[in-house]
């Protein structure tokens, strides 16, 4: 499956549709017109020999239905415009994209490369934070658990260094923040601290280490791999920090067409109290200051079929768990099933997203519990996009 085409997504909450300008409209249509499709964003750049300088322009359209079993249905409608931009000359690289969903606009990254040799290379901008399976723990439009917890396809501004040498990856990057570099912003893609009202909190400087080995197993190819990183928060009232931790041990296995993915993933905010405010699409919500994000998935390739180039069929699990079970807090639940299908340009997926206590899908946040009713909500999500 084409996983460059992921990238996702509009935020499931009722938020009130706004017309798009036509603008991003026509500029994708101009930029877009026969050129190639630009390669993913979060993927290891490769070094390859010495070619004449390149400069791709690429974006996407997609359209979006909901059925929720505890809101109205969204109709199909306009979800997101795109536009991506990949340069390249001798050692140096450089790519953006820019996004417009129903209401606000954000970057989703915008970086700097240089390849030092065949082996090393160093990134500076707004750029994938390196932890955990990558480029996703997650097959599904949806995604996992860790996305609405900012600990997958998050992306902030930094410096990495990638270092890929006999099997073995190896990322060390220093984080300044969040992207915009203000925690009162809600209008963006990836889920950073918010501040709120009750939870005054902001991103600081996140160090970040991750390692990755590939190895030849039950006649597939096995990954494994150990990520952790180390921050702080502040308070933007009172000005003091605080810590910020976590740490995630991760395998996936290849063969044949299956996919399986496995990762145990821990994050700690020391804060005063049980929890902290995050954001992502114009929606502020809470969720448990500390919490363990275990994470199974299972996906299935079946290549071509009939008129189609890819059908892909997957399942993602994954939970949010608070320590101790504390007062105001309760374990999250998250369970995607669909199928990817892809044509050409086209790229669509087909979800029944089922959420118990789980934000985006009938709960009040994450990991936490406001005294309402314990139970399954479900949401039947289908994603249309087109890819130049």
């Amino acid at each position: 499956m084409a996983r460059q085409h992921r990238g996702r997504h509009r935020c499931p909450q009722e938020i009130p549709i706004t017309p798009l300008s036509p603008l991003p409209l026509l500029l994708a249509t101009a930029l877009t017109a026969g050129t190639p499709s630009a390669p993913e964003a979060g993927a290891d750049v490769q070094a390859s020999p010495a070619l004449a300088p390149r400069l791709d322009l690429g974006g996407a359209v997609r359209f979006n239905y909901g059925w929720l079993d505890y809101g109205p249905t969204n109709r199909l409608q306009l979800e997101l415009l795109r536009l991506d931009l990949d340069a390249e000359a001798g050692p140096l690289s450089f790519s953006a994209q820019y996004r417009w969903y129903d209401g606000f606009n954000a970057v989703h990254h915008a970086f700097a490369g240089w390849r030092l040799d065949e082996h090393d290379q160093l990134r500076v901008g707004i750029q994938q934070v390196p932890f955990g399976l990558l480029p996703t723990a997650s097959q599904s439009f949806w995604f996992g658990s860790g996305y609405y917890l900012g600990i997958e396809d998050d992306y902030d501004p930094g410096l990495l260094f990638v270092r890929s040498r006999d099997a073995t990856t190896w990322h060390l990057g220093w984080f300044s923040g969040d992207e915009y570099g203000s925690a009162g912003r809600y209008g963006r893609y990836s889920f950073d601290v918010a501040d709120t009202a009750a939870l005054p909190y902001r991103e600081r400087g996140r160090l970040h280490a991750r390692v990755e080995r590939s190895l030849h197993w039950a006649e597939g190819e096995l990954l494994l791999g150990m990520s952790g990183f180390s921050g702080k928060v502040q308070n933007t009232r009172t000005r003091r920090h605080y810590s910020h931790r976590g740490a995630a041990v991760h395998a996936q296995w290849r063969r044949d067409g299956w996919t399986a993915q496995l990762q145990w993933a821990r994050y700690r905010y020391g804060v005063p109290g049980r929890r902290i405010a995050l954001s992502a699409f114009q929606a502020p919500f809470e969720i448990a200051a500390q919490a363990d994000v275990p994470s199974l998935n299972l996906a299935y390739s079946l290549g071509a079929r009939g008129r189609l180039d890819d059908i892909t069929c997957y399942n993602n699990l994954s939970m949010t768990r608070p320590p101790g079970h504390a007062a105001g807090t309760r374990d999250s639940w998250q369970n995607v099933t669909g199928c990817s299908l892809q044509k050409g340009i086209m790229l669509a997926y087909v979800d029944w997203i089922a959420g118990k206590h789980m934000w985006f899908a009938g709960g009040d946040g994450i990991g936490i519990d406001n005294g309402g009713p314990s139970g399954w909500h479900s949401r039947l999500n289908l994603n249309i996009g087109f890819y130049f």
